[in-house]
């Protein structure tokens, strides 16, 4: 199919590139490449723009001029885009790429490494993958069939071909296992063991939980343990809906915490252990705590989170899946 967008949408590309490596990303020459090469465009040929009257859709075959250059200029601003809305609910939508360029530059893969993406998406950073790795290294799931779908569309559009499976993403995809990386790009209350059992020794998984991204290294079957990283990230969660962080308020939290960031990661991380008011208490006392001082342990049958050391006195145990 014939990219009639193509000419503008390089340059809008090469902008983008520039504003990511503004942002302190894109330090690896190779993903700068790959941002520079791969055609986000192709992959949101129409994305949902939220006003006062609800969601707004703008689309590439806009018989109106001027909305379809609003649509090119939007897919290539560094912001996510909603890609799907049901019932006024937001379903999945496309990251904003200074932070997939962050995650991906945190994953640290190597040539001939196999990468498991969990939540296709548009299949935008699949194709980035694919673009830095290869075709044959990358497979991409998600449980709806008609986003999977959409995502291999839009990848052989592209002129990319991974593997794209429909499935249910927290049992990972055993048929094309073993993995050296795997990456989720939709957000989990803990970490399932089935992704920790399809990797290799040594392996890391990266994936939102609360309002954060752990960074975890695999030491064997169902081990593994890392660090948040230092950015928030704001992902639809695995099967549907909004990363859940506490909304209600309690007695003696003021609202500047309650609306700090930092806070609501740290509520989001211990909410099923601490109420507000103990979670304020820790905030103060430890002194508005940074993310990377916060890590996640699997080992045994059990996972936790905790703050400055896995044994150490802050310790919380994260749900089962």
């Amino acid at each position: 199919m014939r990219d009639t967008f193509a000419e503008e949408g390089a340059r809008a590309r090469r902008a983008l590139v520039r504003e990511i490596e503004a942002y302190g990303a894109l330090g690896d020459p190779a993903w700068r490449e790959a941002f520079a090469r791969v055609p986000r465009h192709l992959f949101v040929p129409y994305y949902y723009v939220s006003g006062t009257g609800g969601y707004e859709r703008l689309w590439s075959g806009d018989p109106a001029p001027l909305r379809r250059t609003r649509w090119l200029r939007g897919a290539y601003r560094d912001s996510a885009l909603a890609t799907r809305v049901r019932d006024g609910e937001l379903v999945s939508s496309a990251s904003q790429p200074s932070l997939m360029a962050q995650m991906l530059e945190a994953l640290d893969v190597h040539d001939g490494h196999d990468v498991l993406e969990i939540g296709a998406g548009t299949g935008y950073n699949a194709a980035l993958l694919c673009e830095r790795l290869g075709d044959e290294h990358v497979t991409t799931i998600d449980l709806d069939e008609e986003i999977a779908e959409s995502a291999r569309a839009h990848l052989a559009a592209a002129g990319y071909r991974p593997a794209v499976v429909t499935g249910d993403g927290s049992r990972g995809c055993p048929e094309r296992a073993p993995y050296d990386r795997i990456m989720a790009t939709c957000a989990v209350p803990s970490v399932p063991y089935a992704w920790l059992d399809q990797c290799r020794p040594g392996a890391r998984v990266l994936t939102p939980l609360s309002t954060g991204l752990v960074l975890l290294t695999v030491d064997g079957p169902g081990q593994a343990e890392g660090r948040f990283l230092a950015t928030s990230a704001y992902f639809v969660a695995l099967r549907g809906g909004g990363v859940r962080v506490p909304r209600r308020r309690a007695g003696g939290v003021p609202r500047r915490v309650y609306e700090d960031e930092g806070f609501q990661f740290l509520a989001g991380l211990a909410g099923e252990v601490l109420d507000m008011r103990e979670a304020l208490s820790l905030w103060q006392r430890e002194r508005r705590p940074e993310r990377e001082r916060f890590g996640v342990t699997v080992s045994g049958g059990r996972q936790w989170a905790w703050l400055d050391d896995p044994e150490g006195p802050y310790a919380w145990p994260l749900p089962d899946l």
